[in-house]
């Protein structure tokens, strides 16, 4: 096990063009994203009346499953196909990303939620977004595990098929893997709290449509899973001579 090396970042990198188109990449990664998750639960809510039963979960399964599988292959090039403020998070610590680029990428993914839940408003004639909420019976300390669970799963897929040096770049298994794993996930979690594992799938939705009830489950729950399965990974999985080589903080 060794030394984890957090890189805050040189005040330049903030200025740098590839910075700059890193981050557009995120806001419009996830933006299509989320228009893509949330107007699949809008769209079966207008045609049944609700997603509540197995062929609405399979297919609000499938649809945010595709959905995040394109917005990581489209953004991979430049940076690095997260779509994600939690995976960020996780590839932060584990020194794969600096501080500064991070909180470029946690803006715009921030923003492309927004701006998504707004297009779905207009363009539906003014439907509210759903949002995620919690099942009956479920609390939100359920929740917040739950989503630390399944964050984990899918941040230590994206760690292994993507972030990992020794892939090399250009790996094709990597959006497929986190699709599957968005799938299978938002199947298992779904039915108890929508199974985010992704702040901005919630934040947009939750601002535009005003939904705020459990908001923080999915924001802590996410994070804790992700943090943890990047340190884990980055800790045990990669050898000393693939670890990052940036002007770091070691920890």
């Amino acid at each position: 096990m060794r030394a984890i090396r957090f890189a805050v970042g040189r005040r330049e990198e903030a200025c740098q063009l590839n910075t700059i188109r890193a981050a557009i990449s995120e806001l419009v990664a996830t933006a299509l994203y989320v228009f893509a998750a949330e107007g699949s639960t809008l769209a079966l809510g207008k045609l049944y009346g609700s997603t509540s039963h197995a062929s609405g979960l399979l297919l609000v399964a499938l649809a945010h499953g595709f959905a995040y599988s394109a917005a990581v292959a489209v953004s991979s090039s430049l940076s690095s196909g997260y779509a994600n403020p939690a995976i960020t998070f996780g590839a932060l610590l584990g020194g794969r990303i600096s501080l500064i680029r991070a909180l470029f990428y946690w803006s715009a993914q921030l923003l492309g939620s927004v701006g998504a839940s707004l297009v779905l408003r207009i363009t539906t004639g003014g439907m509210r977004p759903h949002g995620l909420s919690l099942a009956l019976g479920v609390s939100g300390w359920n929740a917040l595990l739950l989503e630390a669970v399944t964050s984990f799963g899918l941040m230590y897929a994206i760690y292994a098929t993507s972030i990992d040096p020794r892939r090399g770049t250009g790996n094709a298994i990597a959006p497929v893997a986190a699709g599957f794993f968005v799938s299978a996930n938002t199947i298992a979690g779904g039915p108890f709290d929508g199974a985010a594992m992704n702040p901005a799938r919630v934040f947009g939705p939750a601002l535009v449509g005003w939904r705020w009830g459990n908001h923080w489950v999915y924001w802590i729950g996410p994070f804790l899973g992700s943090g943890f399965a990047g340190l884990i990974y980055e800790c045990l999985m990669i050898p000393q001579e693939f670890a990052p080589c940036t002007s770091s903080i070691v920890v």
